[in-house]
């Protein structure tokens, strides 16, 4: 194992010539692509398996299945579609998450109290208003959540991309290190995507979900 002062001078190193924010800007830019796409997928999608029993049946179950299958699975059928490429990485995060924030976006909808549809219905809203106005509202923590879990397993398989293939990124500096026995960078680059992934808890979901807190009376003002 290196010293600390190796890996901190690997760091200092990395963030002076610039490979490190470089590496972080490209990384960061696959992910919020593929994060983005698997949100446009997953809601959707979770509000259909929500509200319709034969989707239930059919895609949610098969949901459930690809829920429990490791991101690092779908990285052969990415290389037999999209070769040594970009998009072979953003399709390997796109799976890792669309599947969690689904079941999620699902769970909550169904989970939603009857008795605050029925006071919804009482006080006149009806089909798309009722959804927008009542159910999305109510659903809506346990919707951030999958959010969170969705970004969480994103993280981790835009990682697993970058390993097996990357003209830049931080998988990239990851995998330098390793074919040239630098444990010290290994350990560095480590150390700068945990940071990445508790800055996003700490400053994207955690004001979220205080926020909803708030809203639903759980938290003080």
């Amino acid at each position: 194992m290196p010293s600390p002062r190796s890996v901190g001078h690997a760091l200092v190193e990395g963030f002076g010539d610039r490979s490190y924010p470089v590496a972080i800007l490209a990384s960061l830019a696959r992910m919020l692509i593929g994060y983005g796409l698997a949100i446009a997928i997953g809601i959707p999608l979770g509000l259909a398996i929500a509200r319709s029993i034969l989707i239930r049946d059919t895609i949610g179950s098969a949901v459930v299945g690809l829920q429990t299958l490791p991101s690092i699975c779908w990285l052969p059928l990415a290389l037999l579609w999209f070769g040594l490429s970009e998009k072979a990485i953003i399709f390997v995060v796109v799976m890792g998450a669309t599947f969690s924030i689904t079941t999620a976006v699902e769970g909550g909808i169904r989970n939603v109290p009857p008795l605050l549809l029925k006071a919804g219905q009482t006080l006149g809203a009806q089909g798309l208003l009722l959804s927008l106005r009542v159910t999305l509202p109510a659903a809506l923590p346990a919707i951030l959540t999958g959010l969170k879990l969705g970004w969480s397993f994103a993280w981790r398989s835009l990682m697993a991309g970058e390993l097996l293939y990357s003209e830049r990124g931080l998988g990239r500096i990851l995998t330098i290190g390793r074919d040239y026995g630098d444990m010290a960078l290994v350990l560095a680059t480590i150390l700068v995507i945990l940071v990445l992934g508790l800055i996003v808890s700490r400053y994207v979901f955690e004001p979220a979900e205080r926020a909803l807190a708030r809203r639903w009376g759980l938290e003080a003002e």
